[in-house]
């Protein structure tokens, strides 16, 4: 019983990670229609800033994650304007082959930035360690705040999605792009405005997400599959979708390496295939309106 509940709390730390890194993501392609696949790069670059920050310049780490996500919401906003919104119109496999190439050129810039080498972080001192509950249970005190973090921010874009005018124009434009036009919705600006929030959210997980995973130019590669894995169990999207799969995933990913490691991650793939036979869009999947 103690095991299990140690797993339980591992896989939730783990979900709330996996939470992070693809909630924007979520937001772009089920609230846009737009297939980044750059989303994680965006992520990598929030870590290497959040890195450079508190580990050469010796900033505070909540200071560093502030400045790590204003830059790499800064740097996703220069590549919508310039680069992604030439495709917003064009097939997915446009924007599929065009992110794809956005992201090989990210990786191949932080190596020549960075080097190749694994990054770590120095976080805080009130952060490390563990919290005891009884004698044989604990969870990391950094852990905790991630998962602290998962739900504000999942109550935070859930309010502003259901109970703001902004909102209201979102999902407007979601379910049919055209009447929102004709109503007089600012179609581009609200999406341009879902993107920089999508960016922002990468950005925040990467720069959180260094501590736990650790970084090195392979990054938005290796944790790229997590995060559309995500998105497309929970469905484009759907915020509370996004986090109930990304907790779910978590926890039986978690389980299945503790209680069955030769079957390594084949429990997520497995589930994500039974999810999609039952529920093709996902989860909470939502009709894209697109850009």
């Amino acid at each position: 019983m103690v095991n299990f509940i140690g797993v339980v709390i591992d896989g939730v730390s783990y979900g709330a990670l996996l939470f992070l890194l693809s909630i924007g993501l979520s937001i772009t392609l089920g609230m846009m229609g737009f297939v980044n696949l750059a989303h994680t790069a965006l992520a990598m670059v929030g870590g290497y800033f959040v890195v450079s920050f508190t580990n050469y310049l010796g900033w505070p780490f909540s200071i560093s994650v502030l400045a790590a996500v204003v830059l790499a919401t800064l740097v996703g906003m220069i590549l919508e304007r310039s680069l992604f919104q030439l495709v917003y119109r064009r097939s997915p496999l446009a924007q599929v082959l065009l992110t794809i190439g956005v992201m090989m050129i990210v990786g191949a810039s932080v190596t020549y930035l960075w080097g190749p080498s694994l990054q770590l972080i120095q976080i805080p001192e009130v952060l490390t360690g563990r919290i005891y509950l009884g004698e044989e249970i604990s969870f990391s005190r950094y852990r905790l705040l991630l998962l602290v973090i998962s739900v504000v921010l999942l109550v935070v874009l859930t309010l502003a999605l259901d109970k703001t005018r902004f909102g209201s124009m979102v999902r407007a434009a979601v379910d049919n792009q055209r009447v929102a036009a004709a109503l007089g919705i600012p179609i581009q600006k609200v999406f341009m405005v879902c993107f920089a929030v999508g960016t922002a959210l990468a950005g925040l997980g990467g720069a959180l997400g260094v501590e736990a995973l650790g970084l090195d130019p392979a990054f938005a590669i290796k944790y790229l599959v997590l995060a559309l894995l995500v998105v497309v169990v929970g469905g484009a999207g759907s915020v509370s979708g996004t986090f109930i799969a990304a907790m779910g995933l978590g926890f039986f990913d978690i389980a299945t390496k503790y209680y069955l490691p030769d079957l390594g991650s084949f429990a997520m793939y497995a589930i994500m295939i039974l999810i999609l036979m039952a529920r093709p869009q996902g989860l909470r999947g939502l009709k894209t309106g697109g850009v």
